[in-house]
């Protein structure tokens, strides 16, 4: 298997834009109509999320150690979509047929062999591990909505009973889905995990949106959703080991870092914890009440509130993470950085300008943030992190 051939192959494919996932999806069902159902009705949010995994597998195929990780999660995560080892091969036919259609002439003999054994080891990954998987926890749960406390006109925290324990780690995203839906949109639990199993979510119904309108606005006590297997590490704080943090949050991007607290709090550490949180309007900090609770419980923990806006500059807007870089030199700790997309671009650049170094950031990434399966759409039209 010719890594290069692999990837200067995939560059002249993906070169042809939209053209790629509709010729691959029109394939895959045409020949097989029965997986049609697996998938929502609206398509549009799914075609990109293809050319994304396809494109993050084959700039790593030469990295085999480090991309089997993401490929046992991806088979994890294939199973509360119930596809099973017989879907595989129908996926590399069409994967193979478009390959081919794009590249022409340029389609060879060695490059069919290739493209054959690249997707049959990812595929036999995802497999075994979706396989193993079995027989430590079902492909999806039930949960119980205890509680649902609407905060602001388009932002509610739930309090979720899953039917089983779903075992997480603080800074992990977890899939939630809706019974009146197909699609699946993830959020970090806004707790450490707790002794009797439950959640807690906070939900922005975002415009357009498949899943979180209805989380918000069409969800009450008592009602049961969906919950996956937990995924992700790059908020988790095992990286750290036992460094002062940073935590600069905006919007709902407070619940992953709310759960990081937690568990600082649980551990006992002595770790220093600075924490910018920031939203456009003071009327838009949803959930001070626990923020200034964990502000007096923990000595360990300094609280800065940034209001973004300023209706006396019209135009400005500050930044949590300017704010905290005028504060102080934090450039000995570790800073976690979850918000929309533009907040944790700016984060980012701002931090790297002021001498922190990469390994130092953590952040689940800007732009369209992407989890799970490589062909079925993992999130709604909604699953943007950025609508944090």
């Amino acid at each position: 298997m010719d890594a290069e051939r692999l990837k200067q192959s995939w560059s002249q494919v993906a070169a042809h834009g939209e053209q790629v996932p509709f010729y691959f999806y029109s394939m895959l069902f045409l020949a097989h109509p029965e997986v049609r159902q697996m998938f929502p009705t609206n398509m549009a949010g799914q075609r990109d999320r293809l050319v994304t995994a396809l494109g993050h597998i084959v700039s790593n195929v030469d990295q085999v150690d480090g991309l089997v990780g993401f490929l046992q999660d991806l088979g994890v995560d294939h199973r509360k979509f119930a596809v099973r080892e017989e879907h595989y091969p129908a996926v590399g036919e069409a994967l193979v047929a478009t390959l081919q259609h794009f590249l022409g002439e340029a389609w060879t003999d060695d490059l069919a062999q290739d493209w054959t054994a690249a997707y049959g080891l990812v595929s036999q990954v995802m497999i075994d591990a979706a396989q193993a998987a079995e027989t430590k926890a079902p492909p999806w749960w039930v949960a119980e909505i205890l509680g649902h406390e609407r905060r602001t006109f388009d932002l509610s925290v739930l309090t979720l009973r899953p039917q089983y324990l779903l075992p997480f780690t603080p800074g992990q995203s977890i899939g939630v889905s809706h019974p009146s839906v197909r699609a699946w949109r993830y959020y970090s639990p806004a707790n450490a995990p707790r002794g009797d199993g439950t959640l807690e979510l906070h939900v922005r119904a975002a415009p357009g949106g498949t899943v979180s309108p209805r989380l918000v606005y069409g969800c009450t006590v008592g009602d049961q959703i969906y919950l996956s297997a937990p995924v992700g590490d790059r908020l988790t704080l095992w990286p750290a080991g036992s460094a002062d943090l940073l935590l600069l949050a905006s919007g709902t991007g407070w619940a992953p870092l709310k759960s990081l607290v937690e568990q600082v709090g649980a551990e006992g550490s002595r770790r220093r914890v600075d924490l910018y949180v920031g939203a456009r309007s003071r009327n838009e900090f949803y959930d001070n009440d626990a923020i200034d609770k964990f502000a007096a419980s923990y000595p360990w923990l300094n609280v800065t509130y940034v209001v973004g806006a300023d209706f006396q500059q019209p135009g400005a807007f500050a930044h949590v993470v300017d704010q905290a870089l005028a504060d102080e030199d934090f450039r000995s700790r570790h800073v976690y950085i979850c918000g929309s997309d533009e907040m944790v671009s700016h984060s980012v650049a701002r931090l790297t300008e002021s001498g922190y170094h990469a390994a130092q950031m953590h952040h689940e990434g800007f732009g369209k943030h992407w989890y799970g399966p490589m062909w079925r759409t993992s999130t709604a039209p909604d699953d943007s992190r950025g609508v944090r």
